[in-house]
């Protein structure tokens, strides 16, 4: 287990809504040390089912890697006030994404999710249009 808390900055991009989409994520220690980046390809997806895809990859890679304090932070406003309760989750398709993304915060001790300015997010952004430039195969990439 973690002594301090875990910052995870996430992003879903998709080239036309729906189109081509992809995730990008960056975890980053107490200290603000990064210890993972991923992306991947996802397929045709919309804007926001990309976004709840990142935030689920993410949520699972923390718990992987035994983190049990994070804080994710996120430029999608639908998303995170969706994730804190301020807006009802309306889109049948999305409901899923939030019922996983129930069942994996029980795995957390402390899980915060904010919202943060997409200038404040170019790292995760920049992963999440790699990964759709990248388009090489789905599996999860690493580095």
């Amino acid at each position: 287990m973690q002594a301090k808390e875990c910052f995870i900055y996430i992003d879903g991009a998709a080239r036309g809504n729906p189109g081509e989409a992809g995730i990008g994520i960056v975890i980053k220690d107490g200290e603000n040390r990064k210890i993972k980046q991923l992306y991947k390809y996802i397929g045709e997806l919309s804007n926001n089912a990309a976004e709840y895809t990142a935030l689920i990859y993410a949520l699972q890679e923390a718990l992987i890697l035994g983190l049990r304090e994070v804080a994710v932070y996120s430029d999608s406003e639908l998303l995170v006030k969706q994730l804190n309760r301020e807006y009802r989750v309306k889109n049948s398709n999305l409901k899923t994404y939030y019922e996983q993304f129930l069942h994996l915060k029980t795995g957390f001790d402390r899980l915060r999710i904010r919202q943060i300015k997409r200038e404040e997010n170019k790292e995760a952004d920049r992963l999440a249009n790699e990964a759709i430039d990248s388009r090489i195969d789905t599996s999860l990439k690493s580095n």
